[in-house]
């Protein structure tokens, strides 16, 4: 497949070589009327790639100068769009060989500006947007590596998005390729403001400045700008912000000068139309990614290590950089230091570490612990105790050792009499012995010695609480409770014989109490104290008014009426009414009348006496 596409690349520079003439080469030279100089595309890739590119230079050229005569045969009216298409693939295979697939030395957050006001005509705008698909095809796209956004504008600025946006190359493809024109003015200081503002921020994607990640401004124009550049463009650049300005066809010179970075030669670029703007991809990489410096050639002993146009040298683990930052040395391992307790070894690329003579390494390969002579090799019959660099021998109970210091005898005599050490009593067991305790002491776990026994741990009877006591132990009651007179069980304790603060009278409730008054009185807020209550408030069976009078109340009777017998209700006057002789028959009339009445009002009064009687006996039970 190779040898068959480098085949038709040779019969096309054939072809191209039949039909060159002077037309073409000033058509491809030509510059606007009175523009200063400024960098044109070249049908070949920049002279700051060398080494392995050379070879391929002369294939593009010959790629370009074919269709360049493509296009002079067809009419003038259709240059631009047989530009667009011819060759289109072939270019991009030749630019992915020569360029490299991916930009990998230099992540940057770089943002495009792409002018779609009303000049810009439609099959011109899907040029731009194929030249910022094939400048995204030659970059390593990625949250650690490059981040794209992109900023479309006329008369007005729309982020189409931001370098947060997209991470994987292909849905950024596709984005670039969905965005379409906004067809109006041409506004490139409001564009270049809302790309400092809203593009360049860390909302946006934008990576912070102690990253050193290289902010970069791609603006593609083809006109004018309506308003003004060179303030906005100057307050860009001082916010760390490299602009290059791409002009195409009536693209205004004076104002890509006026926007782009310093130096304006590597800044500012100028194509004649978008036919041939991708010719821009190849120079952009080379721009932005840096060459390989490596590859370029290097004088590194042992690893050559990338750094944008340059490189550095390391060196393998186990080396060390010399001083010529060159040439490496192995390095010693013990002297850059280490966590050896004793001694440290050197051992190729790393170190081991050893003790001295009677220690032994640990597990954690670092500190040494004294040898166990024991584990070493001894000639003790029965029992071998490590003693410093050396050991000594013993016997198991019911043997002795031998004046050898190393054999044990069987012994016969009384075990506890030929000497034990048992704190409390020393009882014999054949030809040895085992301890036991005194009352109220238990042994411990090194069956010799004894402590004084936890007597409520052996068992106790106390119904809340057991307490240690010497020997014994006693019983106590939780809070609110008092030990009985068994000494084991507990009652509620009766919390007012306990104390308290009650003016009149204590009552208990519980663990605790509550006060209450006396008859006649009623507890205050404080609830402790008392205040003498209103005899009337609490009720009474006067007819007409009752009156507070100490602990009780008297009945009063309204103007034009008595208080009769009762104390408690009232008649009216009689001698206003009786204004005839008492004899006469009108007047015993109206005496009756009066009598009955009365005798009707007070037998109302009996009944509700007798309600209030009873009401208040229903109380006092309560």
């Amino acid at each position: 497949m190779r040898s068959l596409m480098w085949g038709l690349v040779c019969l096309f520079g054939l072809l191209a070589q039949g039909i060159q003439g002077s037309q073409l080469r000033s058509r491809h030279r030509q510059t606007l009327p009175g523009s200063p100089l400024l960098p044109k595309v070249s049908p070949q890739v920049s002279p700051r790639v060398n080494g392995s590119f050379e070879d391929l230079r002369s294939t593009e050229q010959v790629s370009d100068e074919v269709r360049s005569a493509e296009v002079l045969s067809k009419p003038q009216q259709d240059e631009r769009a047989e530009t667009s298409n011819y060759l289109t693939q072939d270019r991009r295979n030749l630019l992915s060989a020569i360029t490299g697939s991916n930009c990998r030395n230099r992540p940057i957050d770089l943002v495009f500006v792409i002018d779609s006001s009303r000049s810009v005509r439609p099959a011109e705008f899907e040029k731009a947007k194929e030249f910022l698909i094939n400048m995204v095809d030659t970059l390593e796209i990625g949250s650690d590596a490059t981040r794209v956004g992109l900023v479309n504008y006329a008369s007005t600025v729309k982020i189409e998005f931001h370098l947060k946006t997209y991470f994987d190359k292909y849905a950024l493809k596709q984005a670039l390729a969905r965005v379409q024109p906004l067809a109006s003015g041409t506004m490139t200081g409001v564009a270049i403001k809302a790309t400092m503002d809203k593009a360049f921020v860390a909302e946006a994607g934008a990576r912070p400045s102690s990253m050193n990640i290289a902010k970069v401004a791609i603006i593609v124009t083809d006109g004018r700008p309506q308003d003004q550049v060179e303030e906005v463009s100057a307050a860009a650049r001082a916010s760390g912000i490299e602009i290059y300005a791409v002009g195409v066809d009536r693209a205004d010179l004076m104002s890509l000068r006026l926007m782009a970075s310093q130096p304006l030669e590597d800044h500012v670029f100028y194509v004649e139309t978008y036919g041939v703007i991708e010719k821009l991809t190849a120079k952009f990489r080379e721009t932005l990614c840096g060459l390989d410096g490596c590859a370029q050639g290097h004088n590194c002993q042992q690893v050559c290590v990338n750094n944008g146009n340059s490189y550095n040298c390391q060196c393998w683990a186990g080396y060390v950089l010399n001083p010529d930052k060159r040439t490496c040395s192995r390095r010693d391992a013990c002297a850059q230091g280490h966590e050896c307790q004793h001694m440290c070894v050197n051992t190729g690329d790393s170190y081991v570490c050893k003790c001295g003579v009677g220690y032994i390494l640990n597990a954690d390969k670092k500190t040494c612990s004294r040898a166990d002579a024991c584990a070493s090799g001894h000639e003790c019959q029965h029992i071998c105790i490590d003693n410093g660099d050396s050991y000594i021998c013993k016997c198991h109970p019911g043997f002795t050792l031998n004046p050898d210091k190393k054999t044990c005898s069987r012994l016969i005599a009384d075990a506890c009499a030929r000497g034990n050490d048992c704190q409390h009593i020393c009882v014999n067991n054949g030809n040895s012995y085992y301890c036991r305790c005194q009352v109220g002491y238990v042994l411990n776990v090194d069956q010799k010695t004894c402590s004084r026994a936890d007597a409520c741990a052996l068992g106790h009877n106390c119904q809340h609480t057991c307490v240690n006591s010497g020997d014994s132990y006693i019983c106590k009651c939780r809070t609110g409770y008092i030990l009985n007179a068994d000494q084991r069980t507990c009652s509620r304790a009766d919390a007012c014989a306990l104390g308290h603060n009650c003016q009149h009278t204590c009552v208990n409730s519980g663990d605790s109490y509550i006060c209450k008054c006396r008859t006649g009185y009623i507890l205050n807020a404080d609830r402790r104290t008392c205040s003498r209550e209103d005899a009337c408030a609490l009720g009474h069976n006067c007819q007409h008014t009752c009156v507070n009078s100490g602990d009780s109340y008297i009945c009063k009777c309204r103007s034009g009426y008595i208080l009769n017998a009762d104390q408690r209700t009232c008649s009216q006057e009689m001698r206003s009414e009786i204004t005839q002789d008492a004899c006469k028959c009108e007047a015993q009339i109206l005496f009756q009348k009066n009598v009955q009445s009365t005798i009707q009002a007070l037998s109302r009064r009996l009944d509700d006496l007798s309600d209030r009687v009873n009401q208040i006996e229903d109380q006092q039970q309560y």
